[in-house]
């Protein structure tokens, strides 16, 4: 992958050398050597020195079987299910991790090979304790996949009866079942190099190597930020989300419950992957009437409280720029934003004295819950207590979030359950609904009208696109200077990327911006978010405004609840759809939202960050630390 792409820190990584990124520089073409032949399977190519045996057969569409290996971890080389046979080497080789440096013939199918797999994934499966039928990830299991595909039927080198360790449930986003771990080491990798969290390890040695964490502590105890990357990369059912669905169709069931779900953009636009659809393909229309067909008395859209988490958090970071430049007070910018929940509990355990930066502005998931359960109860009359609030988000750390203590300005607990992407879609698949073929439907009033500013939060630099469309008309009275609004500086994949905005001229509230330059950065992924800290510990960040963090890499479309697989392609296709979807929308700018301007008039009348709205849709955090243990939280 192109160094830039990758979606972690290369330079500031805290992961020990041996697990760091690892890579064979390949030479350029035209060099000296540049090249080198190669026959797989008696097919002759050339590739660049240093290009893997992997590389070179997928580039001529021959498959290897593979386990450890994923597109967003750097090597390991630890399973060996993808070894080969290379001409003149006694033993089987890695082809994940065996750079081709002079000419080679390579066999990747012969009865040595054949044999060699068959006998390491029957190794695997000797350890592997666990019903299929009940797994999470029966039918998306890569273990079973390969034994299958190898005709395993008997276990040849046994297989434990009893399970030899207690399930982690402890977390209210991430459950381990280590019995089912076949120590590929996926979750480490992604916990220290994709992330730079660093909760999971492999300890002990030899036959008593085993994942845990810190002191083998329940992940609740620990410094896990809940953004479920692990899950997404697990190739076996040892990780998996929490579960709410029996909960959601408890409530459903329950006729005195008025039972609401709000959706994301994100899972709208990915779900159709776990009916067999090719990524990029919305399903937005066909959802709504899956979630009508299924008992819920009324589909919303997360993309209301997304226009909403626009006013506010814009306003906010106007009145910080005033508090600055006119009033002389000492703010804390740039200023951070802050519906990312993966992203706050990492500030709060890594640099709880930076949590200041932070918009209080609440996630738009918990503000849609705090409209809810006030301004929607009272217009229906009907009793908050009877609200149970289900949000649709593709996010492992929603439920965390929905969670903590601090979340109840509604006077109920704001949102009562987050569903994943791939819970929904078991729920739709236990209703016998084919989701590619359904009718397509609105969703409800009152709460069903979003901008496409909103729906492109899914994306990296979605946010920050959002938040300039407003904050720059608001100040200057015009609309942004790009072409059919696209902000392209701060759309991509790049880790790190940012964008300045001249203001030129200002309206009269606004007068002490004319002239001024605005400065935005955006990150995705929390390697990148360590790399943006530390710029702001070390005061490189003093001329920037305004930055936008997503924990997860490629952002909410690239989330821990979302369909698995995951790869840099899957996320590039649900993005393409959602800008695609965002240009037909007929309202594209957070202020330009009916039903926010209605709010505000009817509910929440002193306007954006004013008493009532700072009371409902702003919040606090905890600074946590490296804290081991339970931590009191803000209240």
């Amino acid at each position: 992958m192109d160094n830039k792409k990758r979606p972690f820190s290369e330079k500031t990584s805290r992961a020990p050398v041996s697990q760091r990124s690892q890579s064979f520089e390949k030479i350029k073409k035209g060099s000296l050597g540049a090249t080198i032949k190669a026959v797989i399977d008696d097919i002759e190519l050339n590739v660049p020195m240093g290009t893997t045996i992997l590389e070179a057969a997928k580039s001529i569409n021959v498959n290897i079987p593979t386990l450890c290996q994923h597109d967003d971890l750097c090597l390991a080389g630890v399973c060996r299910v993808c070894v080969v046979e290379v001409e003149g080497q006694r033993t089987l080789q890695a082809a994940c991790s065996y750079p081709i440096t002079a000419p080679i013939n390579v066999k990747t199918y012969s009865p040595k090979v054949r044999r060699g797999r068959r006998n390491i994934i029957q190794l695997l499966l000797r350890n592997h304790y666990g019903e299929c039928y009940s797994c999470s990830k029966n039918n998306n299991c890569e273990l079973q996949a390969l034994a299958k595909e190898y005709g395993i039927r008997t276990y040849t080198f046994g297989h434990i009866e009893e399970s030899r360790y207690e399930q982690d449930d402890s977390s209210y986003s991430v459950e381990r079942d280590m019995d089912k771990c076949v120590l590929c080491r996926r979750c480490v990798r992604t916990c220290i190099d994709l992330q730079e969290v660093g909760v999971l390890e492999a300890v002990e040695r030899g036959a008593e190597t085993k994942i845990a964490t810190y002191l083998n502590k329940p992940l609740d105890d620990v410094i896990c930020i809940n953004c479920g990357q692990c899950i997404n990369r697990c190739p076996t059912g040892a990780l998996k989300a929490k579960n709410s669905t029996e909960e959601v169709w408890t409530a459903i069931d329950d006729p005195t419950k008025h039972v609401i779900i709000q959706t994301a953009p994100s899972p709208r636009v990915a779900i159709g992957e776990e009916f067999g659809l090719a990524p990029g393909k919305s399903m937005t229309k066909q959802l709504n009437t899956a979630l009508k067909r299924m008992g819920f008395d009324k589909v919303f859209d997360t993309n209301f409280t997304a226009d909403l988490t626009i006013m506010e958090e814009g306003t906010e970071l106007l009145l910080k720029l005033k508090d600055a430049l006119v009033n002389k007070k000492k703010v804390a910018l740039p200023q951070f934003t802050s519906c990312s929940p993966g992203w706050v509990k990492y500030v709060e355990h890594f640099y709880p004295d930076k949590l200041e930066h932070v918009s209080t502005a609440k996630s738009p998931q918990q503000m849609f819950g705090a409209i809810v359960k006030t301004w929607y109860a009272k217009r229906e009359g009907i009793d908050p207590a009877n609200i149970v609030s289900v949000s649709l988000m593709p996010c492992s750390a929603k439920k965390f979030e929905c969670e903590r203590p601090e979340m109840d300005d509604s006077g109920f607990k704001d949102v009562d359950f987050a569903l994943t992407t791939r819970e929904l879609a078991g729920m739709i698949k236990e209703c016998g609904m084919d989701l590619p073929n359904l009718p397509k439907a609105e969703f409800d009033d009152p709460l069903g009208t979003g901008t496409g500013a909103a729906l492109i939060f899914g994306s990296t630099g979605g946010v920050m696109e959002a938040a300039i469309r407003t904050v720059y008309e608001i100040v200057t009275g015009e609309e942004v200077p790009f072409n059919k609004l696209r902000i392209t500086p701060v759309r991509g994949t790049e880790g790190i990327r940012e964008a300045a905005l001249p203001i030129k001229k200002a309206k009269s509230d606004w007068k002490f911006l004319e002239g001024a330059t605005l400065k935005v950065m955006v990150g995705h992924g929390t390697a990148n978010a360590k790399k943006i800290m530390d710029m702001l510990c070390r005061g490189e960040l003093s001329d920037y405004h305004f930055i936008e963090i997503m924990a997860c890499p490629g952002g909410c479309i690239g989330g821990g609840g979302q369909p698995i697989p995951t790869s840099p392609e899957i996320r590039e296709a649900r993005a393409n759809a959602i800008y695609k979807e965002e240009e037909g929308l007929p309202y594209r700018k957070s202020h330009e939202n009916p039903t926010v301007n209605m709010i505000y008039k009817e509910f929440l009348k002193e306007g954006p960050c004013g008493h009532l709205s700072h009371k409902l849709l702003h919040t606090k955090y905890t600074p946590r630390g490296k804290w081991i243990g339970k931590k009191k939280v803000a209240k």
